[in-house]
């Protein structure tokens, strides 16, 4: 299992939180804000995986003579 810390954030933003995840499935805020920052880290990661693809087929049309 992963070691855990704390990560303080507003006490305002906090509360949005808690009342955001009553009824969901989420059992803590913790839960919740680690949920979100996967998400975000993950479309990141695809995004910059999606810019190397097409900078990789670019460059392989361009070097078939597809692409000047």
């Amino acid at each position: 299992m992963a070691k855990h810390t704390t990560i303080s954030i507003p006490e305002p933003l906090y509360q949005k939180v808690k009342e955001f995840i009553e009824g969901t499935g989420f059992t803590s805020s913790s839960d919740f804000v680690t949920f979100v920052l996967r998400e975000i880290f993950m479309d990141a990661e695809l995004k910059q995986k999606n810019t190397k693809d097409k900078k990789l087929i670019y460059e392989r049309l361009k070097a078939l003579g597809y692409v000047k």
